[in-house]
């Protein structure tokens, strides 16, 4: 130990693992897997009781469960570049991967880590918006995607065919709303081989401290994957989410996602309504079996003792709630997120703690005992990983049109027109009743609005402006 600290001070910079950090739990490796459009919902240890993710839950079983775990981007490009840089907006100089590769490490990512167009850069094979300097080697999965030969549904626009011709694919305006069922074992899909290579570049490194990323695309549409998984979600016993009359008149026209029943023909075939929810559920499903894939090749190689395993999402997704579909609003659906830290040493557990996606980069960086850049914005949380009781934040921060603050009791949002929404969350949970205009609501919209300005001017977050 002595030796490494020694080697660390005259080398100016960090020993890969060195425990700096004496209080921390060491790790020598670091598996970080992203799901795409997942909301933390949907999942078995989240508390849906239809969707089956035995991975999943299985990991959850053996890490700490953040409840309460909230995107700062509310579409990809925004959010993973959030969580690479641990700043709200904008790019830092030191991204998460380019920090382990700088002291030591083997970093990799495999799939989508920073933004692709899905389905474009999937089908081409290429980077998107990857950021080169994060890795000491990068891989692309590619797929057919919505050209996977077996049954297509287009189902806003009823369409249901076998016929290869005239798919919505990328770019073109319905493709939110495809699904594709077919014959197979799922080895030609994106996620499938993500997780191949990750079991490949596992079994290479084993013997070196690795940062590896595995990025997987479902589900994200268009929601492809073998037939064996739409089966267990047949959608005539699909129930959707429940529902309220005129549930957006207390909703201002900022908060309204752009997809809706009202304006969308998805809103015209409930039956479809529920077929998405089937699709939704079969792409999860196979999602959550590469991750199961990949941490029984993390077991088998007998890394999981040394090995720090991050699993979350970019953002959650609407399936209907409030009439909504897709993402890029402030509501809980869309901000949401999974998140799931297994760390060797530290007990499995569940929090209740207010979390955000920008945490990620100084706990992983703490937990290998290398410094935290000054230019993070997010917090440690391996307090939280040693005593699930504790906290960090008093609230969490997520941009798109202006902001919401989201605290254990209160969900408030700010718009940039300076209209409002508060919910009560302890009440209503599902955010149908509006209540910032109730007159015993007027201290804590005040106590909200001022937390959300300092933040605002202590991260330097800019509304309504790109950065």
């Amino acid at each position: 130990m002595k030796l490494q600290v020694a080697l660390t001070i005259l080398f100016g910079g960090f020993v890969a693992g060195s425990p700096l950090f004496a209080d921390s739990a060491q790790i020598k490796n670091v598996l970080f897997i992203i799901s795409d459009d997942l909301k933390a919902s949907v999942l078995g240890c989240y508390g849906d009781q239809v969707c089956q993710t035995p991975n999943l839950d299985k990991l959850a079983s053996r890490g700490m469960v953040f409840n309460h775990a909230y995107c700062q981007g509310t579409w990809c490009a925004p959010s993973r570049q959030s969580f690479m840089f641990s700043r709200y907006q904008g790019k830092g100089d030191l991204n998460l991967g380019q920090h382990f590769k700088e002291q030591g490490y083997y970093s990799a990512r495999v799939g989508k880590i920073y933004h692709m167009r899905v389905p474009g850069d999937i089908i081409a094979g290429t980077d998107g918006e990857d950021v080169a300097s994060s890795w000491t080697e990068r891989f692309n999965s590619s797929g057919q995607e919505a050209h996977t030969p077996g049954d297509y549904a287009c189902l806003n626009l009823n369409i249901f065919t076998d016929e290869l011709e005239g798919r919505q694919s990328t770019k073109m305006p319905h493709r939110m709303f495809v699904s594709v069922e077919y014959d197979g074992d799922g080895s030609d899909q994106p996620d499938h081989k993500s997780a191949t290579k990750a079991i490949e570049l596992l079994q290479q490194h084993k013997e070196d401290p690795f940062f590896l990323a595995v990025g997987l695309v479902r589900p994200h549409y268009p929601m492809v994957a073998p037939r064996q998984y739409f089966e267990p979600y047949p959608w005539q016993q699909i129930q959707m989410p429940p529902s309220v009359e005129n549930d957006l008149d207390d909703i201002p026209k900022l908060g309204w996602a752009g997809t809706r029943n009202a304006v969308n023909e998805i809103g015209k075939h409930p039956e479809n309504q529920k077929r998405m929810w089937t699709a939704y559920y079969a792409a999860v499903t196979f999602m959550d079996e590469q991750v199961g894939r990949i941490l029984d090749e993390l077991d088998r190689l007998g890394l999981r003792d040394n090995t720090a395993i991050v699993f979350t999402s970019d953002h959650g997704y609407h399936l209907g709630e409030h009439t909504f579909w897709q993402k890029s609003n402030l509501h809980e659906e869309v901000l949401r997120v999974p998140m799931i830290m297994s760390v060797p040493g530290l007990k499995p557990g569940r929090t209740n703690a207010m979390v955000e996606l920008t945490d990620i980069y100084p706990t992983l960086s703490e937990l290998a005992g290398l410094e935290i850049p000054e230019e993070v914005q997010g917090k440690s949380l391996v307090p939280v990983l040693k005593d699930p009781d504790k906290t960090v934040r008093k609230a969490a921060i997520s941009i798109h049109n202006g902001l919401a603050i989201r605290t254990a009791k209160w969900a408030y949002i700010r718009y940039n027109d300076s209209s409002q929404e508060l919910y009560d969350m302890e009440q209503d949970p599902s955010q149908f009743t509006n209540v910032v205009s109730a007159v015993e609501n007027r201290e804590i919209v005040s106590e909200l609005d001022g937390m959300m300005n300092q933040i605002s001017k202590q991260k330097d977050i800019q509304i309504g402006k790109k950065k």
